[in-house]
C-alpha cells in the first residue's frame, strides 16, 4: 500500500485529519496484513506525538452533538452514523436545548467541542456525562477529549474491512 492509498483509506479515522494517517505512514512501515489493533496503535502513536495544538486542532475538526452541521446535514458519514445511533438525531425540544446550552458553555470553558464516543450509549448517558465533564479542569478535560478521540478512532476501525 503505497502512502496516497493508506492515507485515502485511512485519513478519515481521526475527524478531518488526514495529517495523523501521513505521519502515521512515515514513521512506519506498513505491513502487508493490516489490522484494526496495528492501525489504532499507529495513529494514535502519530496523534499523541503531536504537539499539544496539534491534538487541539483535531478536538476542533469534531462537531457538536445535536449541533448546527448535524441539523445542517453536513456531519461526516462517520459522525452521522455516530450520532443517529446514539439517537440524537431524535431529540425533543427540551433535550435540544439542553444540549445546545451545555455545547455553548463548554465551548466557551474548553475552545473546543465536548467529545465522547457515542456508540452504544444513550443520548441520556451522553447527556449525563456532559454535565459531569463541564466541571472539569480544563487538563483533565483535554486529556479525557483526546482519550475519547482515540476511542472513536477504534470504533471507527473496527467497523472497517481488512480483507485483502
Amino acid at each position: 500500500m503505497d502512502r496516497a492509498d493508506f492515507v485515502s483509506r485511512f485519513g478519515g479515522v481521526f475527524e478531518h485529519s488526514a495529517w495523523i494517517a501521513q505521519r502515521a505512514f512515515e514513521a512506519h512501515e506498513i505491513p502487508g496484513h493490516l489490522s484494526a489493533e496495528w492501525l489504532h496503535h499507529v495513529l494514535s502513536g502519530a496523534f499523541r506525538a503531536a504537539s499539544e495544538e496539534e491534538r487541539k486542532k483535531v478536538l476542533r475538526a469534531h462537531p457538536d452533538l445535536a449541533g448546527k452541521l448535524a441539523i445542517a446535514g453536513n456531519l461526516t458519514i462517520d459522525s452521522r452514523q455516530e450520532q443517529t445511533g446514539a439517537g440524537l438525531d431524535r431529540l425533543t425540544e427540551t433535550e435540544f436545548a439542553r444540549f445546545t446550552d451545555l455545547n455553548t458553555r463548554y465551548h466557551a470553558k474548553f475552545g473546543f467541542p465536548f467529545i465522547i464516543a457515542v456508540k452504544g450509549l444513550t443520548k441520556e448517558e451522553i447527556l449525563h456525562a456532559f454535565e459531569n465533564r463541564i466541571h472539569n479542569s480544563r487538563q483533565v478535560e483535554f486529556e479525557t477529549a483526546c482519550y475519547e478521540v482515540e476511542k472513536i478512532a477504534r470504533l471507527r476501525l473496527n467497523s472497517m474491512s481488512f480483507a485483502e
